[in-house]
């Protein structure tokens, strides 16, 4: 076995927080444009029902993902920054053991055998074998996504998603453009899966070892334990973002839930921004919580959202002001059904830009966690059903947005509550409330210069005009007040006790 590489123990500083935040950053960026590319692909290989065939199944592997893990590899970000060699192989161990049954159980639930699976997934059956297989070993790779960030193997986790994400878009593409048929593109897909399966165990083989401790009872039972609160708010959360489309689905035909998840596709970009802000540090928050200094957790915890804000409100403004020239470019006119309810989508995607999930996981608060979306969930099925029916398409996605806000305010009272530090005091909303501002008013200058000097230009000049414009005007405005180079680390660090 192979220890080398393992974590180091030092808090990283502002710099080093950029740095892998921009490493890893890099990398789920690149990821997220393979994925956004490829549906642009298949569109145009696969009829609409093979499209909304493939839509469909990811939204269900989705909705398992949300069930199936249970949080077990995100509680590795607990277990093992404080573990020694051996424990942290258990821990490992444990966690694979749990996806492969997990994954079983994931796999009946697409197949056939299932005499409840939804009428819409029946479309699958010809692809009996296939698609259970999918899920399965889809499950137990997972791990791969997170394993070597919690170690803080940054460039190591850098390398694999660039490259399985190539690959993934390469080997996808051809199959569609050759054949023009769905089983080729799943039977790439499977394969595509083992692949990962097959990287994720020599990432286990070289830096832990393929041997024992696979299971002890009292230390799976801990982190079952531990795991279950948070994997059941998980849960309920991933069932909550995916409500609408579910409601999309059921309501209207499959070629306008095709530009419904479409719509859809900016929840991966601020998932990206997240998690390759929060998940380098959150090792670090980690060994901060352990050691008592709570005010100092929090602190990361804020100049990494204040960080996601200036990257990623800008870009959220963007796109709510071309989101017309976006999809009928990217997507064609056939999908500018598309347009209001990603505008819809925008105005809660901007409320997650506060990242509150790794506060609650170190603060173990799965439970309350799991209480607020139990509670939430039904608010937002029945919000997005209502307003579809009186507000037609777009109006879906308003339940999903509603609850965002709800759960935003609620979590960060609790936070309050247990860390002693006024709400007021948990992030530098005066940082966060300039930057939305700056970036909503450079979008609006942007789209007003385009429509008024290049109203007849294609739509790829007026993405073009509108990028630079608003580029140039949201760097002003943050220079005019001094937000350099080094004030994003400035963020203030709350007082115990305020």
């Amino acid at each position: 076995m192979s220890e080398e590489g393992n974590a180091p123990t030092a808090v990283p500083n502002s710099r080093q927080l950029g740095q892998r935040a921009f490493y890893l950053g890099g990398a789920n960026a690149f990821e997220y444009a393979m994925q956004f590319l490829l549906p642009v692909v298949l569109v145009r290989c696969l009829d609409t029902a093979a499209f909304g065939q493939y839509r469909l199944l990811w939204l269900a592997v989705g909705t398992i993902m949300a069930v199936a893990t249970l949080s077990m590899p995100a509680c590795l970000y607990y277990f093992l920054p404080r573990s020694d060699g051996t424990a942290k192989r258990l821990y490992i161990n444990q966690t694979l053991l749990f996806l492969a049954v997990a994954g079983l159980i994931a796999a009946w639930a697409v197949s056939p055998w299932n005499p409840w699976l939804p009428e819409k997934m029946h479309g699958f059956t010809e692809h009996a074998t296939v698609v259970p297989a999918f899920v399965l070993l889809w499950v137990i790779a997972s791990l791969l996504d997170l394993l070597p960030t919690i170690e803080e193997r940054i460039a190591w986790q850098a390398r694999a998603t660039v490259g399985l994400a190539t690959l993934r878009i390469v080997a996808l593409s051809v199959a569609a453009v050759l054949t023009r048929e769905l089983g080729p593109v799943l039977l790439v897909l499977l394969a595509f899966t083992v692949i990962k399966l097959t990287l994720l165990m020599g990432y286990v083989a070289r830096h832990h070892g393929l041997r024992g401790p696979l299971l002890r009872w009292s230390a799976f039972s801990g982190q079952v334990r531990y795991a279950a609160p948070f994997g059941a708010a998980a849960s309920l959360y991933g069932w909550r973002e995916q409500a609408d489309q579910w409601v999309a689905a059921a309501l209207f035909p499959v070629g306008m839930f095709g530009a419904f998840s479409i719509a859809a596709i900016l929840a991966p970009l601020v998932n990206l921004f997240r998690q390759s802000v929060n998940n380098p540090v959150l090792p670090s928050m980690s060994r901060l919580q352990a050691a008592g200094d709570i005010a100092g957790m929090l602190e990361l915890n804020i100049r990494a959202n204040v960080l996601v804000g200036a990257l990623l409100y800008p870009l959220l403004a963007f796109v709510f002001a071309f989101a017309d020239e976006i999809v009928g470019t990217i997507y064609t006119a056939a999908f500018l059904d598309a347009v209001p309810v990603m505008r819809v989508y925008i105005v809660g995607l901007a409320a997650l830009v506060v990242e509150l999930s790794t506060v609650t996981l170190l603060l173990r608060q799965g439970g309350f966690m799991m209480r607020l979306n139990l509670l939430v969930l039904p608010l937002s099925v029945a919000l997005s059903w209502y307003a579809a029916h009186h507000f037609g398409f777009a109006g879906v996605a308003m339940g999903s947005v509603g609850v965002v806000y709800i759960d935003r305010i609620v979590t960060l009272r609790r936070i309050a509550l247990c860390t002693g530090i006024a709400f007021q005091r948990l992030q530098d909303w005066r940082t966060l409330g300039l930057l939305l501002l700056f970036a909503a008013l450079a979008a609006l200058l942007a789209w007003g210069m385009v429509a008024r000097y290049f109203a007849a230009s294609g739509p790829i000049v007026r993405l073009v005009v509108g990028g630079l414009v608003m580029g140039a005007a949201y760097a002003s405005m943050a220079a005019c007040l001094g937000m350099r180079r080094g004030w994003l680390p400035a963020a203030r660090k709350p007082e115990p006790g305020h």
